[in-house]
């Protein structure tokens, strides 16, 4: 098998897999962990200037119902494709515009977004589709870049739910400025479950044109 085959038939057995059944159980797995992260997104949002917003693999919205707070009316976007997710985010936020696409091929134009960012997003992406999705991500920012996931050294590997090759935890810090020269760091520090998150980093990069 060709190496693009491989990595399409990769990445659309992950994106199946959260489009179908199992994203659908995620959901509600997940569906009251809002809570605690309004700091950090009112943190961010007071020290830079943000007014259009991207998050890839939103989910139902744990994120952006704080971030459409923030940021400027109409300017809200998430993407995901797991429909339910969205229906219900459609439901809950009508001000977020909701959007069905995998994150290997976005539907925007070129520094569409002040911020786009991923939140435990890109740790299912496989070694062959993570590029393309970051690339995509750095394509679509005018301005920041911010990811949001777990954090090891050296890619790892982590059992899921059953599932071969859907979880990874990488230096995803790393990786954004290897790949990407454009982006310039600005912030990077942990995020904790006694702040709304999984004991989780992020990343914040400036994207320089």
């Amino acid at each position: 098998m060709k190496m693009t085959e491989r990595r399409d038939s990769d990445a659309s057995r992950l994106e199946d897999l959260w489009a179908g059944e199992f994203g659908d159980a995620y959901i509600q797995r997940n569906i009251n962990v809002a809570a605690g992260r309004e700091g950090f997104w009112n943190t961010l949002f007071a020290k830079y200037s943000v007014r259009s917003v991207l998050e890839i693999g939103c989910n139902v919205g744990a994120n952006l119902q704080w971030i459409c707070k923030l940021a400027s009316s109409g300017e809200v976007y998430g993407v995901d494709i797991n429909k339910r997710a969205l229906e219900r985010l459609r439901s809950n936020l009508p001000s977020v515009n909701a959007i069905r696409s995998p994150a290997r091929n976005l539907p925007f134009r070129d520094n569409r977004f002040d911020l786009v960012f991923t939140a435990g997003v890109l740790i299912h992406q496989s070694n062959d589709t993570l590029p393309i999705v970051m690339a995509e991500i750095v394509r679509c920012a005018r301005r920041y870049v911010l990811c949001i996931e777990y954090f090891a050294e050296e890619t790892v590997e982590i059992p899921y739910r059953g599932q071969p090759r859907a979880l990874f935890k990488r230096d995803y810090g790393r990786l954004y400025e290897e790949i990407f020269s454009e982006l310039k760091l600005l912030e990077h520090g942990m995020l904790t479950r006694e702040q709304g998150w999984d004991d989780v980093t992020f990343w914040l990069f400036e994207k320089m044109h």
